[in-house]
Order: structure tokens, then sequence, then C-alpha cells
């Protein structure tokens, strides 16, 4: 069994680890908040390359973006970038962003670029002037972006990097090959590829840069599991050191892993979960890792509970995408705390919205994708593919399909009809969340589909004299107060 070198001295490891929220949600901004804390701020890498080209094509607000490219170590390249896209006029139609089209696995170096000096300067942004901790949050079923992402991170000498949504057993050995310099490769998840296939793509620091490279720090790794039999397989067979571990039930926000077994769904049309579904604590804490919990931890008792079960601490995600420094939208935020403080939202765990199959956390709220009229009136089309799944087509090369795409279009591709149901674009409902919505070319403008966990409900103890707003300072010391100080 391998095992991470993991000192005696619990004091190094953060109590509190602000999620890694996307798209944009984790933003810089907010990861900095908590860094400055002293805790764990993570920004999400998640769709990092398309926020950061909108953002530069839109003027770079404050000149942040062109800030820390000043600092990035491949000045022609940063050069280039700003070329292609400062100021530059958005496009609407398939691209979802002018000069940024969709990861394949033959993508090319203009877009490898573009996704490291993303990734480079979010991270950068969050680290800037303090001595706090910053980690970066990717997908395990975002295959195809992640390698120029982690390499991009640890140019800005990310401290942790977090991943979940899947197994994601070669992330270490490729964050040791990174730190080296070395080229590192990932195995594709294909649909239909025979048992033997060996299907992979593989990033080269040197042939995108040269052989002029500054020195990197290899970063922590925690995987994000959802039982304890995940965190066995992984500690077991990752391909170099697991440092520790998020343990996250079903109550979290976003994508939720699956019920194990047959999916039977409640009246109101929820998976159900039972008890093999929760994490056996006990196997987790002989695995010998630091361990956070997460889902529905966000209350000053279930910290101490986490601690007195032998957790490092808790992963804090929905208090923190609703506080002041999140990247949501302003107005999106808004409207959802003011219909909490009426009692006017719910959360629905929704099976089939999203294209990867797991069940995804809705907040029901007017405007949306979570109502029917809005979803019903959208155009299907996809244009950003971060969610597609690659299949291997009959002449045995790779193809790409989306459920969220047109019916036809899927099903042209080999995909089933059935799949389609229910299936929204999360890729451009949650950059919408973010307040950068995409156009299509006939001119719809994309719509926001909000997430949220089940504690979603207990934000109203944040709300003082009749306002709504708070801040990720308020969440820490909501964390940290005596556990009967305020209510659960």
């Amino acid at each position: 069994m391998m095992r991470a070198n993991v000192t005696s001295d619990k004091e190094i490891w953060p109590r509190i680890i602000q999620g890694g929220m996307g798209v944009a949600i984790s933003g810089w901004r907010l990861a900095k908040a908590v860094a400055q804390l002293g805790f764990l701020g993570v920004v999400s890498g998640t769709g990092l390359n398309v926020v950061f080209a909108q953002r530069l094509q839109q003027g770079d607000e404050g000149g942040h973006l062109q800030r820390a490219l000043a600092k990035f170590p491949f000045p022609s390249v940063a050069e280039d970038i700003l070329f292609k896209h400062l100021d530059a006029p958005r496009s609407s139609g398939r691209a979802a962003v002018r000069g940024v089209p969709m990861f394949t696995v033959h993508s090319s170096n203009d877009l490898l670029k573009l996704t490291v000096a993303a990734n480079f300067c979010e991270v950068f942004l969050a680290k800037e002037g303090h001595s706090g901790v910053v980690g970066t949050n990717l997908l395990e079923k975002v295959q195809l972006p992640n390698l120029a992402s982690l390499y991009g991170a640890m140019l800005a000498d990310v401290d942790y990097v977090l991943m979940g949504a899947g197994i994601p057993r070669e992330i270490p050995g490729v964050l040791d090959k990174f730190a080296r310099h070395e080229a590192a490769s990932l195995k594709l998840v294909v649909e239909g590829a025979a048992p033997d296939d060996d299907l992979r793509i593989t990033f080269d620091p040197k042939v995108l840069f040269g052989d002029r490279l500054p020195n990197l720090s290899r970063p922590r790794f925690i995987a994000i599991v959802s039982s304890d039999v995940l965190a066995q397989v992984l500690v077991q067979k990752a391909s170099g050191s697991i440092d520790g571990l998020v343990v996250e039930n079903g109550s979290a926000g976003g994508h939720n892993a699956p019920p194990r077994g047959a999916l039977k769904l409640s009246v109101a049309g929820e998976p159900i979960y039972g008890p093999r579904d929760q994490a056996n604590i006990e196997k987790i804490r002989e695995l010998g890792l630091p361990f956070w919990l997460a889902g529905d931890y966000a209350s000053p008792e279930k910290l101490q509970e986490a601690l007195q079960c032998g957790a490092t601490g808790i992963q804090v995600g929905t208090d923190f995408a609703f506080c002041t420094e999140s990247g949501l939208a302003p107005t999106l935020r808004e409207k959802t705390l003011k219909k909490l403080a009426a009692d006017e939202v719910a959360v629905f765990t929704d099976p089939l919205a999203s294209s990867t199959g797991f069940p995804f956390k809705v907040i029901q709220l007017e405007g949306t994708l979570s109502e029917k009229a809005v979803y019903d009136a959208r155009p299907r089309l996809c244009q950003m593919g971060l969610l597609r799944r690659m299949y291997k087509r009959e002449d045995g090369q790779i193809g790409y399909r989306c459920p969220g795409e047109p019916v036809k279009n899927y099903v042209r591709k080999g995909g089933n009809v059935e799949d389609t149901i229910g299936r929204k674009c999360l890729c451009n409902a949650l950059m919408a969340n973010a307040g950068i919505a995409q156009e299509q070319s006939s001119g719809y403008l994309e719509k926001p589909l909000l997430t949220a966990g089940d504690s979603l409900k207990r934000l109203k103890h944040y709300f003082n004299n009749g306002g709504i707003d708070y801040s990720a300072s308020d969440v820490i010391t909501y964390l940290l107060s005596s556990p009967t100080a305020m209510p659960a």
C-alpha cells in the first residue's frame, strides 16, 4: 500500500478547505481572501482558458490579468496571448469566445499555451501579496485540459491540487513528472474502446516552452472521494503519493457520486441514497492520511464532530459560493439570498441535468434552466465541449459527443436518444452563473443554472439587520465560533 510521507505535525494542514467551485465561482479573489485568513483557498481550474480569454477580450477590468501575465515565465507567449485576445471583440456562434476552440486529443499548441497561462494567472493572483496557501481544483471527468491546467498552476507555485469526479490515480505521478519538467500522459476514458486500447494524451513542457524552464515544486495532492472503497483503491494504485483525502457525501453541491447499485428515485424524482453510500470513516482513518469531511459540514458543531472522529478538518463550498468575494454574478447571488430570506428557494438533486451522468444539485430559481419553460426555450448547442464524451468511431478514430448537444447530432454519432432527455448544457450555464454568458449565433443569450449543497437553507444565519451580504471572513468566523454560540 502506497502512503504519503505524512508529518506528525498536524498544524501544517489547514483545518478548513474552501471548496473549488467552477466555472469561475472559486476565483482568485475568493481563494486569496480565504488564504489570507490562514486556511486553504482554492481556485477552480475548470474552463479557465475560456474565462481567461473572454475577460481579456472584455478589456481586462482592473488590469489584473495583464499584471499576472507580466510575471509569466515565457514573455513571448504572454505577448502573443495579449495580441490575440486583449480588447478583441468576442464572436457568437460555435466558438465560445474568439480564438478558443474546443479541446481534442490533438489540441493546438496555441490552445495549450492559453490554458497554461490562464491557470498560471489565476493561481498567481490568488497567491499575490501574502504567505497563505492556495490550491487548484480540477475534475477527473474533464480530462483533455487537465495536463495543461496542472502545469500552469505549478508554474505559479500552487500549494495543493485537489481532484475528484472520477478516479484520479494517474495525477500524483503527473505532478512528480511536471516538477522535473518531464512529459506526462493521461489514459483517456473512451466509450467503445477495447480493453487493450491505451488511448492517451501527452503534455511535454519542453515542446511548448523549450529547455529553459524554471524550478518547480511538487504540490500536495488531495483526492476527493465519496467512499472508503474508492479511497483504498487510490492509495493502493495511485501513480505517486496521495497526500490527503476529502471525503464528500451526497449533501454537497455540484456533482454528487451516484448511489451504489441500481438507481432508485424518490417520489420527488431525486436519487435515493442509503447506508451503502456513506463512507466508513474508520476505514478512512486506517489509511493513515490527513482527511477532511465535506457535504453539509459548514457549522461549528459539524467541524467539532469531524475533528472528534479523526478528521483534520472540513471542506466548505456553499457558504463561500454566496459570499461577496465569490465569482457568482452579483445579481444572481442577491436574487438567491433574497429568496432564501423569504423561505422561497429549494435545492433539487437532478439525476438528469448533467451530461456526465452524475446527479447534479440544482437551485430552483426563476429565470434559470431549472424552470421548464426556460429549459425548453433554449436552442440545444454544444459550443464549449468541456463535458463532451469521447467515443471510438468505426474508423478507429476518437469522436466527441455530448448528451446536451442537438439530439439528431448525438444520435448520428451513435448515442442513445434516451441519454439526451432532460440534459442541460452545464458548460454554458455555469459560465452564465459567473456573469460571462455566451451568445449563440441566433442571438440567444445562455441562461444560468445555479447549484448549492443542502446547507443552502442554513445561510440565513449570516444575515444581519436586514442585510443579506456576508464575506469570506464571516464564514470563517462562524465556523470557528463556539458550537453553542450560534444555531447549526
